[in-house]
Parts: structure tokens; C-alpha cells; sequence
């Protein structure tokens, strides 16, 4: 609980890059000590469990929460409302939270009514009611909930899969995430490193030549400097508000007294570097105090006054004859100095040893204040800080660590077990070795097929030549079959329980992507150093532009051959099944029958595992394999009536980013070539809903870039054709994404989507397609809209007059295709980040855009014959 003077309940460490963590250390809740439990402990636990009890938390503690009861399309999360209720609060937060809306911490109980009334009537005239002030009973008023408290409970309430999922979008939201934990019925303080381990951060960084270069690093292996705030006692100022004004002076990544508000970014510090704030009293919580001394490179501590009789000065003398820089910040003293009347010229820090500072905030401007801090930091941090790691703090004896429960540890062991075969082995080579199904021998059947079904009029004996060589593949890829890794891999599927199978298919992609990592990185700089090279050539010699461009596809495929991740595994389980039943015969060994793989592969796809539609590498559609996963599927659910939404786009234009903000789902997204093919996923609906909307999921289809503008060559047409063709066959809708405002670069894009509606009016096929500009400066600008709606409609038309002549089609104009209103089929969104990354947080009028588009495909959808998951 919280209100002016009082501090929320659970109080964190938290962690900015800026890396932000906070400790939070709740106050233990009673339960088996052996001693009496003082009356004030008694009163915090009573306090906090009706805390639960108001959000509506209060069976939750022991029974957690799972990430299926946020993702669920429900009437609260298509409905934009504040919350009416304290038991509403929960909901609030985390719709806002997983579609990266910062402005999940700006939650309040929205009370309805009239203004209230002075018990102090006054006549007409009777200026003395306003030096009246109303009675009221202090003692029966309810304290507020305050934001910090929400987040916490639904934190503690969670499983440790959803509490991932929050940490990973608070991280995404540049806001603090936990780092040390108290937890409330125990007291034992526990490290959640296992809710880090999908963050990954990106910086700029300069190395000993001056060349700059781009970082990343999951967030748990990056080695920083880290600056610890700690406070002594009770302080007039807020510390973490302090601390945001270092970081970023226009947004709140720490919670304080007065949160709400944020606007632009501004990145302060040049190199990475991990903030940690330890909230409450320091000289109380003495065990996260030790840790974090020992692992800070700079300690900047907050009390109200130097005062030698304080036996908290113990604290401050021991930091200060330590050998890391010390800060000491003053909230109620003044430096006050006799010999000096020109206070305009005085410093805002003094130092008074070497790397030893005091600061006082009493008196003067905080922003001046800021400013002369971030310094005094930044020249300690270029001295060669002491630098942490988050997977260190794991080794302290003092806490507990999340993954060391035995589900997560079971589940780690089989992904190690899995990934001690690529020891010392290169990742460019090592799909080919261990998944030697889907290489060569699959792109070669994807084509030998596409001839076959393409050429009708071939001779029967040249048909019967093309089959037999695709069943000679097929006996080779059954030649291979399971690799050891495979092998294991399935294996663990089959004997994992529930939880452990989670946590070992988390493992396996963290190992994975471990194992590229370096790589994987090494080739995306040098594939955007050579995309940068080829954009400028295509202004000015066109003649070596053609060669660069053949280099640029040496690299592209070189990063093709070395990313391997879990998607490449289940396309190993997709075709090994595919050969397996190539040639059914009737006397097959019952051990070879291999039809528990697609029913492993259907539970992932319930759980809410995306699942791989489309190989992207092959541009082929495994159909048996689909099939034979979607019978699975519908043997497990039933046959679902599915609202089938697609999404087309050039490369980077925001595709998965959009997905996963709409429905709160983890596809995914990274600046550059991402997602390969197309990728299905299962949104379900509420109980609630299904009548209202006539259909029980949706299913979501995020898909690669379309033309990626640097690769423009015949082949690349040919397969964003096909990709265009098949995404929009899907139908019920196509999200056509096209990034910013300039419809140029959309031309060629535009006119293969024409195409492809072209096509599905031929075969009597009608889908329906919504237009998304992202990335528009201004989009409450009502005659500029008008204008971009104008421009759209013609270059539609125009497109389709051509595309028309290429498919030997009888159309005029874009609506001879398709149903098509340019006025309420065009959508525009604000531009993702406020201010540049890394250190930007989400545009809250980004996921607002996002929602509203959510609320329009749920209201069409809800008139749409939707089909059923068999056909």
C-alpha cells in the first residue's frame, strides 16, 4: 500500500542500456518461525495479503498465474477502459504490459460521479467556506494501491513462465526489472535470473582504434560497470527519481513518488552500463547491501545529513575507505561554505579524496544537479571499472536463484545433453551434419516436385522418371533418419513432464542461440555494412552495383547456413516424418511408425509454440507434415472454427513487432532479415466471447519481408511471389505493412500482393486485406491522411491496371479484385520508439494504433464466415 509518506508494499533491487534493475525486499509474511513474530510483521503480512485479496490475487499466491489467462482474446482486452475496480487493476496492467504500452505503471481506479461537496455550506457571497477544510475519517479511508504494488503481486502471483514473459516486456518498456527479491512467506531473498534470460540488449560502443560498432548480448552474459544507489534512513528526496534523471530525463524507468509522465529519450551514457537501485532503508536490508558493494563499480549513497553520532555512519565510513568510488549525496544539508559569498560559482559536487565525492540537493537545481552526477559517474567509469556479469550474482551463498527448482534444472539437463554435440563444432556447418533431411536433399525434392506439378503436359515416362528420383530423395532422407541429436531431442519430448518440457524447449533456444551468437554477429555487421554499400551504388554506378550484390547474397547465405535455432529442429522432425511416410507399406515394424511426432509438434502448437507453415529457405509448404500436425490439433481441440490473419511486408518493416504488440505473442523481430517463411501461432478466445464472435481462435501468420530491396533479383521476385500468393490463399485477411510514408519503395511489393488477390478472384477465393502504414510522422494530421488515402488509391489502381496484363485479368481499378474502402481499409500508426533506440521507450500512441486496429479485425472478423481448422 501507498500514499504520500508511506512506501508501496513490495519494495524492490532493480536493474537499466542502460541495464535498470531493483532489489525489492517485502517485508517476510509469518509462517513457521520458531520465535514469536513482532506485532509489526503481523501487521505487514495481514496488510499484504489484503492486497491480494483487493486485486483479486488472493487464490493465486499458491495457485500462479500462466501467460494462457492474459493472452485469451476477451472483452477487457479488445475494450480500451481504465480500471472501475481495485480487482480490474491486475488486467489493466498487463494488457498494457504485453502489447509494450509504458504506461502500464500509470494505473488508477477511475472513479465515476459528481464532484464532492464541502460539508461546509456556504450562502451566496460567503467567501469564508473556502478556509473551511472538510472533516474526514482518517481512520475508515482506504489507502490507494500503488503501481509498484500491482506489478510486484502479479510478479509474485506468476509462474515462472509468464514471470519471463513481464520481465522481458518491462525490459522492452526501458523500465527497471527485478533483480533481487524477498520473498514474502519465506524471507529468503531470491535472484529471478531465469525471467532474464530472453532480454537481449543492443549498444553502440567505441573500441581502442575509435571505430564504432553495434553490441548485443543477451542480458544475462553482457559484462558492465554497474552504479549502486543505495538510501540511509529516511530522505526528503526521491532517489529513484534522482536516478531516472541521470538515465533519462523525460522517461520514469524506475518507479517513485510521483511516476506518471514520459516523452522524448535521451541517451546519457555512450557505453553500456547497469543501474541498480536497492529501494527501502539499506541500513535495514543489509544482505542485498553487501551484494550489490561487492559487485558495484561506483556506490552512490543517499541520506538526509552527515552526522557522526548516527551509528549508520559506520555504513558510510566503510564505503568511504573502500577502494571503489564513492558518492554521498545530501538530501537535507546545505554545503555551506564561509570563506566563498558567490554562491552562483559554487560546485555542485566537491570532492574530498581522490574518487571520493559529496553532493548536496538542498537549495540547489536538481537539473544542475543531474548533470554534475552524470559526470562525476561517467569519469569514475572510465578509469576501468570493476565489471559484473547478472549470471554471477547466482554464485552468492546469501540468496536463492529461480532455476534452481527441479523442473527448470531437469529441463536445462536435457537441452545440455542436446547441445553437447555442438561442442567445437562451427555453426555454418553444423546443420548439415546433424539435420541432414531438410539441407540438400529437401530443396532439391522442392524443386524436382514444383517441375512435376508445374509441366502437366510432360509424357507419362518423363513423369514417372521425376517420381521415382523424389522417392529415391525420400529413401535417402529415411537412410539419415533421427541424428543423435534428434534423437535426443524428440526423446526428451516424449519423456519430459509438462512444466519440464517448457522449460527444456526455453533451454534449448537459449543454448542455441548461445552457440551462434558470435557468428551470427560477426555476419550481420558485415551483411549491413555491404547493404549500406549497396544502396549507394544503386544512386551511382550501376555497373559494380551487380557485382556487389552477388557478394551481398554470398553473405546472406552464409547467415542462412549458420542460423540454427528451434525452428530448424522441428523442421528436421517435419521432414523425417514426411520420408517416413512416403512409402506406406503394409508390413512396416511397428517400431518405425513415427506418428507421435506430428502429435509432440500439435502440443507445441497449443501450448502457444509457433509453429513453421512455410519453409522459408525451400519456399515450400511441407503438406503432409501440416496436415498431418493440424489432424493432431484437431483431435486435441476439436474441429475449432479459426479467423485465419496474415501479415505481408517488405523486410524491417514492422511485421512481427506489430503481431506481438496486438496479441501479446513472441515472434520473432530483430533489425534486419528475421523471420524466414511463414509462421503460424493459435490465439484462442474466451469462453465468453465464442458466441458473440461466432469463431474460438484466431490464427496468426507472421511472415518473412517480402523483396528485400538489396537481393532484387529474378529469383527473389519469383519467391515473394509465391510467398504473396500463398499467405493471401490462406485468407480470412492480409495486414499489407508498408513502413513510413513513401509509397516508391512500395511498387514492386504492391504489385505482386495485386496479384496474388488477382489470382485468389480467379479460384473464387475472396480475402479481405487491410492497409498499415507505419512510421507516420503525424497521423492526427486529418488532410495529410486524406492526401496519403488519395496517393494509395491511385497507385492501387494503377498497379492493378498492369498486374492485369501479366495475369491476362480483366480489371480496371483495385476494387475490381477485392472489396476495398480506401477510407476504413487504411490504417496509420505513429512511429514505434519516442526518440532513437537503444535507450527509447515504445510510443504509447504506437500500441494504442495497435489496439485499435486489434478492436477493428475482431468487429470484422465477428461477420466473416470463418472456416473450420480441417479445411
Amino acid at each position: 500500500f501507498s500514499s504520500p509518506g508511506h512506501p508501496p508494499m513490495f519494495v524492490p533491487v532493480s536493474f537499466p542500456v542502460l541495464v535498470p534493475v531493483s532489489v525489492f525486499v517485502p517485508i517476510p509474511v509469518p509462517g513457521g518461525f520458531p520465535v514469536p513474530v513482532p506485532v509489526t510483521e503481523q501487521k505487514t503480512a495481514l496488510r499484504r495479503k489484503e492486497l491480494l485479496k483487493r486485486l483479486g490475487l488472493g487464490m493465486n499466491y499458491n495457485n500462479k498465474l500462466t501467460k494462457g489467462g492474459f493472452l485469451e482474446i476477451t472483452t477487457s482486452s479488445i475494450q480500451k477502459k481504465e480500471s472501475k475496480t481495485e480487482k480490474d487493476l491486475v488486467h489493466t496492467f498487463m494488457q498494457r504490459l504485453l502489447t509494450i504500452d509504458y504506461t502500464a505503471k500509470h494505473l488508477s481506479v477511475k472513479t465515476e460521479g459528481p464532484i464532492p461537496k464541502s460539508q461546509h455550506t456556504a450562502g451566496k457571497g460567503s467567501f469564508v467556506a473556502f478556509f473551511k477544510k472538510n472533516a474526514k475519517n482518517k481512520e475508515n479511508k482506504q489507502i490507494k494501491v500503488h503501481p509498484m504494488d500491482v506489478q510486484m503481486a502479479v510478479f509474485l502471483c506468476a509462474d515462472p513462465f509468464l514471470q519471463q514473459i513481464m520481465v522481458t516486456k518491462l525490459s522492452q518498456c526501458q523500465y527497471a526489472v527485478p533483480l533481487l527479491v524477498s520473498n514474502p512467506s519465506t524471507g529468503n531473498i531470491e535472484f529471478p535470473l531465469w525471467t532474464m534470460r530472453q532480454i537481449s540488449k543492443s549498444w553502440k560502443t567505441t573500441d581502442t582504434s575509435g571505430r564504432v560498432t553495434s553490441k548485443t548480448l543477451p542480458m544475462y552474459k553482457a559484462q558492465t560497470p554497474m552504479v549502486a544507489f543505495f538510501r540511509i534512513g529516511s530522505i526528503s528526496s526521491s532517489k529513484s527519481q534522482l536516478m531516472n534523471r541521470l538515465i533519462n530525463e523525460k522517461h520514469n524507468t524506475f518507479f517513485h513518488r510521483d511516476c506518471p509522465g514520459s516523452s522524448r529519450d535521451t541517451d546519457n551514457f555512450s557505453d553500456c552500463v547497469a543501474f541498480c537501485n536497492l529501494h527501502g532503508d539499506s541500513s535495514i536490508n543489509e544482505t542485498q547491501r553487501k551484494i550489490l558493494t561487492e559487485m558495484s563499480s561506483v556506490n552512490v549513497v543517499l541520506l538526509p545529513q552527515l552526522d557522526e553520532s548516527d551509528n549508520n555512519m559506520v555504513i558510510v565510513q566503510e564505503l568511504f575507505e573502500g577502494s571503489k568510488p564513492l558518492i554521498v549525496v545530501l538530501t537535507d544539508e546545505e554545503d555551506n561554505d564561509d570563506d566563498d559569498d558567490d554562491d552562483e560559482g559554487e560546485d555542485d559536487v566537491c570532492e574530498i579524496r581522490e574518487r571520493k565525492y559529496r553532493v548536496s540537493l538542498k537549495g540547489r537545481n536538481q537539473s544542475d544537479v543531474s548533470v554534475a552526477l552524470r559526470e562525476v559517474i561517467k569519469n569514475c567509469l572510465s578509469e576501468q571499472p570493476v565489471t559484473f556479469s547478472v549470471e554471477k550474482i547466482a554464485e552468492h551463498s546469501e540468496i536463492t536463484v529461480d532455476e534452481d527448482n527441479e523442473d527448470c534444472k531437469r529441463g536445462k539437463k536435457s537441452a545440455q545433453g542436446m547441445m553437447r554435440f555442438l561442442k567445437r563444432e562451427d555453426p555454418s556447418t553444423v546443420k548439415e551434419k546433424y539435420l541432414p533431411c531438410q539441407g540438400k536433399l529437401w530443396h532439391d525434392w522442392c524443386q524436382k516436385n514444383k517441375d512435376l506439378r508445374l509441366k502437366s503436359e510432360t509424357v507419362e515416362l518423363e513423369k514417372s522418371e521425376k517420381e521415382e528420383k523424389l522417392k529415391q530423395i525420400r529413401r535417402k532422407q529415411q537412410n539419415h533418419g533421427f541424428s543423435e541429436l534428434m534423437g535426443l531431442f524428440v526423446g526428451s519430448l516424449r519423456s519430459l513432464l509438462d512444466t519440464e518440457k517448457m522449460y527444456f524447449l526455453k533451454w534449448t533456444t537459449i543454448l542455441l542461440d548461445d552457440f551462434t551468437l558470435e557468428t551470427c554477429s560477426v555476419l550481420l555487421q558485415e551483411y549491413h555494412q555491404k547493404w549500406s554499400e549497396v544502396l549507394a551504388l544503386k544512386k551511382t554506378d550501376k555497373e559494380k552495383l551487380k557485382t556487389e550484390q552477388l557478394n551481398l547474397e554470398m553473405i546472406s547465405n552464409k547467415l542462412n547456413f549458420a542460423s540454427f535455432g528451434l525452428e530448424h529442429i522441428l523442421r528436421e522432425m517435419g521432414q523425417i516424418y514426411e520420408a517416413s511416410v512416403s512409402e506406406r507399406r503394409e508390413d512396416r515394424v511397428k517400431d518405425e511408425d513415427l506418428s507421435y511426432l506430428p502429435e509432440l509438434a500439435a502440443e507445441l502448437m497449443i501450448s502457444g509454440n509457433p509453429m513453421e507453415l512455410m519453409d522459408g529457405d525451400a519456399a515450400h509448404v511441407p503438406l503432409v507434415w501440416v496436415s498431418a500436425v493440424l489432424d493432431k490439433v484437431i483431435r486435441k481441440l476439436g474441429d475449432q472454427r479459426v479467423f485465419v490473419l496474415s501479415v505481408l511486408g517488405i523486410q524491417s518493416s514492422g511485421k512481427s513487432t506489430m503481431l506481438n504488440a496486438m496479441f501479446g505473442l513472441q515472434f520473432a523481430v530483430s533489425a534486419g532479415r528475421c523471420t524466414r517463411g511463414a509462421f503460424m501461432q493459435l490465439v484462442k478466445v474466451s469462453e465468453e466471447m465464442k458466441e458473440e464472435l461466432k469463431f474460438d481462435y484466431i490464427l496468426v501468420v507472421d511472415t518473412e519481408g517480402l523483396r528485400a530491396l538489396e537481393l532484387a533479383g529474378t529469383d527473389t521476385l519469383h519467391h515473394d511471389n509465391e510467398l504473396a500468393t500463398f499467405v493471401v490463399g490462406l485468407r480470412n485477411m492480409t495486414l499489407i505493412n508498408i513502413f513510413g510514408e513513401n509509397l516508391s519503395e512500395m511498387q514492386d511489393t504492391l504489385q505482386i500482393v495485386i496479384q496474388a488477390f488477382m489470382r485468389m478472384k480467379k479460384v473464387r477465393l475472396n480475402p479481405s486485406c487491410v492497409f498499415v502504414h507505419q512510421n507516420v510522422t503525424d497521423v492526427a494530421a486529418g488532410e495529410k491522411m486524406m492526401e496519403g488515402r488519395r496517393r494509395l488509391q491511385e497507385n492501387l489502381d494503377e498497379m492493378t491496371k498492369l498486374a492485369a496484363k501479366d495475369e491476362v485479368y480483366d480489371a480496371e481499378c483495385f476494387s475490381d479484385i477485392i472489396a476495398f474502402d480506401v477510407q476504413k481499409d487504411v490504417k496509420y500508426f505513429s512511429q514505434l520508439w519516442e526518440g532513437s533506440p537503444p535507450m527509447a521507450p515504445p510510443n504509447p500512441r504506437y500500441s494504442e494504433n495497435v489496439q485499435e486496429l486489434k478492436r477493428d479485425i475482431v468487429s470484422r472478423a465477428s461477420k466473416t464466415n470463418c472456416m473450420k481448422l480441417s479445411h
